[in-house]
């Protein structure tokens, strides 16, 4: 029943900035956690971002570690994804998803059950 919009994807110069949208349909509840997954042309989806939606902690890989932050609005059921310093290498199609947390690695696509539809981001050198 939970559906997941993003939002806010676009072109953008290497070393700029973007902020990427989640909007939720439905409240989601303490014991689920919620990330941010980037698929390249002919590469796997891979983990960029995750949080822990009680919680709010949060996890990334080393590549995206001091340049990415992930966080939430409970009240407008909304995730973002601030993304700064941006590299040609960060072009791909970004998803949002949630999923319950079963604490092994959240940033790890197959422990979601629930995905949006992708916003694109393109960074240019």
């Amino acid at each position: 029943h939970l559906q997941l919009v993003e939002s806010g994807g676009g072109s953008v110069q290497a070393g700029g900035s973007l902020r990427l949208s989640c909007a939720a349909s439905e409240y989601i509840s303490g014991n689920y956690q919620m990330g941010w997954f980037r698929q390249a042309p002919g590469k796997v989806r891979e983990g960029v971002a995750a949080i822990y939606v009680g919680g709010g902690y949060s996890f990334y890989p080393d590549s995206g570690r001091g340049r990415f932050t992930i966080s939430q609005d409970r009240s407008k059921r909304t995730l973002y994804l601030q993304m700064n310093r941006l590299r040609p290498t960060d072009t791909g199609m970004y998803y949002c998803a949630a999923g319950e947390t079963i604490y092994t690695n959240p940033l790890d696509v197959s422990t979601y059950h629930y995905w949006g539809q992708g916003t694109q981001v393109t960074v240019s050198s």
